[in-house]
């Protein structure tokens, strides 16, 4: 960790304002300040609650991450002495931080996970699997806050809607230009969910890789219009699958290589001193990254394990059976998370259902009894969502801390307080969906991907040939993750995009890549803030009107 100092750590004692603590040698706001935790823990119930609802009536989550900043921004302006330090940008982080972990939480790891064992028949199973779902929970997310900023998962990716959320605590803050064209694109993307416009899918092209994005595009065509073109549904028979199984295999493999490499990384102080922006350093090297995805696995084991004791497998499966499981859920819950990260990472989407509908096929062609693979699938699907949703959270720390100096510090600090204001979103929506879960269910408002699960698990694959389905597609799939790399992660975004049925963004996020390739050309470097901004507005805009779908669910 460097402990360099710079002219401006002498600037200063901070205000209550957000430049001051941005650029200022003054330590990180904590989680612990009574404002500061009564407000996280206030929008963190909040988050649970607009979570849980919209995935149980609506089959839908949202992005609440922008509303929680709003909301602090909001909180800041109130004529109060105590509330004044809300207007700190990094106090805003925090709060967008809870709020969103909650909502990802309850909406797409605990109630989901918990649903499958209660549509499979098994109501006796639901408390055990809300303790292990939520204990896979924790594990995800940790396994995130110690690999973020790693070659594998480096804080200078796109994260487009941690981009987002950072661009509007900024415009607030300083106001002017930027908060125009910012609000002007908000008000655009809130608009296009009035018209079923996909038009944060929009927003991604102007902040993500190009490549990337262009094969995000092309998948979500082929999947909209195959069947006309073709004369066959690409998203139907485990194609998309297939094509996931064969870039995520290659993605492991390019994650394995990056895990072994011994080369030491350059000291962030070392790269100061060389003249670089050591904010693009990366702060977790090789050593660092394998120690997270070894620790995690172990925990991944350990939490499976806790789930077969209290979920009574161990008198219904041999030892041998057993331990097979446990290994095989602690494999699939770390590939999950990984696999569900990098596209996260590229698109602002991620694939969990699709992924975990994988492991789901795999149970059953290696012949796992029904039972436990149903506990299989809960636990599984637990993990991922809130391991993206934190890479978005901590990128919008990043972007938000990256003036400040020292800046090394400052950062691991803002990162650690950030983690625990994702433990108090976990909390609450532990919870929340440990209060409402019955009541849900009961009037049979249950999460639709829980009932594919479920139904899949009881029913079988249903066709034959599914096996060389998977194999037959799994190899354009590995070919072009191979062919775009690590950072471009093509195969995986061709998968995604597959695996997606949304009218129309197929056509928003190619027309966007070609206006922001020409405006760029134009109107040279200058171009990209600009047009991070646009893309900012419209993801704002279109978490924005998700999170008011509340109002239609109630």
């Amino acid at each position: 960790m460097s402990h360099h100092t710079s002219p401006s750590a002498t600037a200063p004692p901070p205000s209550d304002s957000g430049p001051a603590d941005a650029t200022s040698g003054a330590g990180h706001p904590r989680v612990r300040e009574p404002v500061v935790f009564v407000v996280l823990a206030v929008l963190s119930v909040v988050g649970a609650v607009i979570g849980a609802d919209l995935v149980a009536k609506l089959g839908i989550s949202a992005n609440t991450s922008v509303v929680g900043a709003l909301i602090a921004m909001l909180i800041g302006r109130i004529p109060l002495a105590g509330l004044r330090s809300m207007r700190s940008v990094q106090r805003q982080n925090l709060a967008q931080s809870a709020i969103s972990a909650a909502t990802f939480a309850s909406a797409n790891a605990l109630l989901t996970s918990i649903a499958v064992p209660y549509v499979f028949g098994r109501e006796d199973l639901v408390w055990p699997m809300l303790a292990g779902s939520f204990v896979g929970l924790l594990i995800d997310t940790w396994v995130l806050y110690r690999s973020f900023g790693s070659r594998l998962l480096p804080a200078d990716a796109a994260w487009p809607p941690g981009q987002a959320a950072a661009e509007t605590i900024k415009a607030g803050d300083k106001g002017g230009k930027r908060a125009l064209v910012l609000g002007a694109g908000t008000l655009v993307g809130l608009g296009g969910t009035l018209f079923s416009l996909p038009l944060s899918a929009a927003g991604v092209a102007f902040l993500g890789n190009v490549w990337a994005l262009l094969m995000f595009g092309t998948g979500l065509g082929l999947r909209e219009f195959g069947p006309d073109l073709f004369h066959t549904d690409l998203g139907a028979g485990y194609v998309p699958h297939g094509v996931m199984v064969g870039a995520g295999v290659v993605a492991l493999g390019q994650a394995v290589v990056l895990l072994v490499r011994r080369r030491a990384e350059q000291p962030v102080a070392a790269a100061t001193l060389a003249g670089h922006d050591e904010t693009t350093s990366y702060t977790v090297d090789e050593k660092a990254l394998r120690r997270a995805l070894v620790r995690g696995y172990a925990l991944f084991v350990a939490g499976a394990v806790l789930l077969a004791v209290l979920g009574g497998l161990i008198g219904d499966m041999s030892p041998l059976g057993l331990l097979g499981w446990v290994l095989f859920a602690a494999f699939a819950a770390l590939v999950h998370e990984l696999i569900v990260g990098l596209a996260a990472m590229q698109s602002g989407w991620f694939p969990s259902f699709a992924v975990t509908l994988i492991f789901l096929v795999l149970g059953l062609l290696i012949g796992i009894p029904s039972v436990p693979l149903a506990l299989l699938v809960g636990y599984v699907s637990a993990t991922g969502p809130a391991f993206a949703d934190m890479g978005y959270d901590l990128k919008a720390g990043w972007l938000l801390r990256r003036e400040h100096r020292p800046w090394d510090p400052y950062e691991r600090e803002g990162r650690r307080e950030q983690f625990r204001a994702a433990l108090i979103g976990f909390a609450a929506a532990l919870v929340v969906v440990a209060v409402l879960w019955q009541s849900y269910f009961k009037q049979g408002l249950i999460p639709p991907v829980a009932k594919v699960y479920a139904d899949t698990v009881k029913n079988g694959l249903g066709e034959p040939g599914v096996l060389r389905t998977l194999l037959l597609w799994a190899i354009p799939g590995a070919a072009i993750q191979l062919i775009g790399g690590t950072r471009r992660q093509m195969g995986v975004m061709l998968a995604t995009g597959l695996l997606i049925l949304t009218p129309n963004a197929c056509w928003m996020v190619l027309a966007a890549l070609a206006l922001r390739v020409g405006y760029r050309r134009w109107r040279g470097p200058a171009a990209d803030e600009e047009l991070n901004l646009v893309g900012a507005g419209l993801i704002a805009g279109s978490s924005l009107g998700d999170s008011a779908q509340i109002i239609k669910a109630s």
